[in-house]
């Protein structure tokens, strides 16, 4: 695949990006685009590797190798190399749903997998994807064209995030009826509010919803499930129900003065920073939240780097990053082999620019947040933060972080954003649909399937699998679609 001795004849070359003063003046995209000639030669690279581990999508170590989409990527990358892009974006189509929303967010399961990565420089699978699909759209060939033939049978989906929105397109092409229910007041999920517009254009969203409204899926926003309908509306109504939700549920710093005003819920600040810009057409970015205060994030994933870049973008003061864990080895370590996913250092844009612009990496590893300190209107002040170290617990056999005595210590802190996690599904929403849930909270479903206890009700996603990635939620919300497909007309090619 790609050019033979491509791999050794050309070097790596990822798009341009703005540099870090530039890029933290607006919340616009900041990566740039290929010359047509050199992502031709990026996808040249392509190895003719025995085995294509970039495609596998299995558990090695414990960990996924490779795409869960089981994108053909050799064929893909070959297609990029001899020039033939629509013929690239026909082969991406069979089995990927939405190449612009990984193309800009996926961690590139696909380039950790690759051959190429072993001795030197995986391809450039991720980019050259997204170079597919937006020659795609630029030259109209990503059309919204409603099925020829509807079967009478109406599926609902309740969450519009990556999950729900891949199955609603499946089974739209199906020909069943699909109306979408979303809480908020624009769909995307996670997407929309979750991950910060620099990260992922809104538009980008915007112009994949109308696609999809062409080809005749409906979509219900401001109704929130469980609260404004009930399950069993829904289920009078609709001949299947998908309920791809998401983990929406954060998890909370229990530490003393939790109560102190300025301590927020990560995903309730990115939601506020993104409607803010959304809701004044970009034109008053909500610089209010974190202006000229000290933030401290709590967690060190990429939704704790999401806030260190809106922090800056909103000029705080100073950022912080706590991270419970130890920091990573810079280098695959021998008991991390490749093909698993590298458990290395990665310094994301967020840190990136907090290097730029505060003059030392934001994050701090092994600590936490032991208490908050308020002033006297209950406005907080400072936090307390204490450091951690590796236990074996003697019950359990596992390793947890604990407190090292006497390593407590005073930051300054206005903001406080909490990026600890997920901790499952909503339970108002299982509980309206009354589906059995696992003991993390995830509906309940046989291994490899998507039914779930109750008859004719499916689930899709975060929800149940667990806080995870927008690619493997495209890809659960296609397995799902087939599912349903199949219960609805005894046989699927979905």
């Amino acid at each position: 695949m790609g050019k033979i001795t491509g791999f050794l004849e050309y070097e790596r070359q990822d798009a341009p990006c703005l540099d870090e003063s530039e890029r933290i003046k607006g919340f616009s995209e900041f990566h740039g685009t290929l010359s047509a000639e050199e992502r031709r030669r990026q996808g040249g690279r392509c190895m003719d590797c025995g085995v294509p581990f970039c495609q596998a999508g299995v558990m090695i170590g414990g960990m996924v190798s490779g795409c869960p989409l089981h994108n053909l990527v050799p064929e893909t990358n070959d297609l990029v190399w001899r020039g033939r892009m629509e013929e690239a974006y026909r082969r991406l189509s069979v089995t990927h749903s939405f190449p612009e929303f990984t193309g800009r967010v996926c961690p590139a399961l696909c380039e950790a997998a690759c051959t190429s990565s072993l001795h030197g420089a995986a391809v450039t699978t991720k980019e050259n994807e997204l170079a597919v699909i937006e020659y795609a759209f630029e030259k109209g060939l990503v059309k919204g064209q409603a099925p020829s033939v509807r079967t009478g049978k109406k599926v609902a989906v309740v969450g519009s995030g990556p999950a729900g929105l891949a199955a609603a397109q499946m089974l739209n092409t199906r020909g069943h009826e699909v109306t979408v229910y979303e809480r908020n007041d624009r769909a995307g999920g996670l997407m929309r509010y979750g991950i910060p517009n620099m990260k992922l254009d809104k538009s980008i969203i915007d112009r994949r919803i109308r696609l999809m409204e062409e080809s005749g899926i409906h979509f219900v926003y401001g109704v929130d499930v469980g609260r404004d309908i009930t399950g069993s509306e829904l289920e009078k109504e609709y001949d299947g129900v998908i309920l791809a939700c998401g983990a929406s549920r954060p998890r909370d710093i229990a530490a003393p003065g939790r109560e102190a005003k300025g301590i927020f819920m990560a995903v309730d600040f990115l939601t506020r920073v993104t409607k803010g810009l959304l809701d004044s057409n970009f034109e008053k970015p909500p610089v209010e939240l974190a202006k000229g205060k000290d933030v401290i994030v709590i967690g060190g994933g990429d939704t704790g780097n999401d806030c260190v870049g809106s922090c800056i973008r909103l000029g705080a003061k100073s950022v912080t990053q706590l991270e419970m864990m130890p920091k990573p080895a810079e280098a695959r370590t021998a008991s991390n082999p490749w093909p698993e996913w590298p458990r290395v250092l990665k310094t994301d844009y967020g840190q990136q620019e907090a290097i730029r612009v505060y003059g030392q990496d934001p994050r701090i590893y092994q600590t936490t947040v032991k208490e908050f300190i308020s002033d006297k209107k209950g406005n907080l002040k400072e936090v307390v933060i204490v450091s951690l170290q590796p236990q074996k617990d003697e019950r359990s056999g596992r390793t947890v972080m604990t407190e090292v005595a006497g390593t407590e210590r005073k930051l300054p802190a206005q903001l406080v954003l909490i990026a600890a996690g997920f901790l499952g599904s909503e339970k108002y929403v299982t509980d309206t649909f009354s589906v059995e849930v696992n003991e993390r909270t995830n509906v309940k479903t046989e291994s490899g399937k998507y039914a779930t206890s109750r008859e004719r009700i499916y689930t899709a996603g975060d929800m149940h699998r667990g806080q995870s990635l927008v690619v493997w939620a495209i890809a659960e919300g296609r397995a799902a679609a087939a599912e349903v497909d199949l219960a609805l007309m005894g046989y699927t090619n979905a």
